[in-house]
């Protein structure tokens, strides 16, 4: 199946779960797609100054892989600069937010898969 950018779903959110600023998230695979693996497959893109929140994953886990521009990301309460190149896995009960902490946009792909040893 081919998607062409101009038919994917895309989502704007403003504070995400308690972060700053905005969030643009494009869905370059939905739910029903990924045959029950996951529940996110995302674009993301944070404009200077946004951030998503510090939150825990219960039942999943997430992988920030960035594309360009520099995140802070917090690892459990450890913070780290990210760059292009980089990732963090968040595994199943561990928490992370992720902060643009450059000047220019932060784009990165995001995916939330389920934690099948919970499922």
């Amino acid at each position: 199946m081919i998607k062409k950018a101009a038919d994917m779903k895309v989502d704007v959110h403003s504070e995400f779960l308690g972060g700053k600023g905005t969030l643009v998230n494009t869905h370059f695979l939905n739910k029903e797609e990924a045959a029950g693996v996951g529940r996110l497959f995302v674009k993301s893109k944070l404009s200077p100054g946004s951030s998503i929140g510090y939150h825990t994953h219960k039942g999943d886990f997430e992988v920030y892989y960035i594309l360009s521009g520099k995140a802070l990301v917090s690892d459990n309460g450890i913070e780290t600069i990210l760059e292009a190149g980089d990732s963090i896995y968040t595994p199943n009960g561990s928490s992370h937010s992720i902060a643009n902490a450059s000047e220019v946009d932060l784009e990165y792909i995001a995916l939330i898969l389920y934690d099948k040893q919970t499922v």
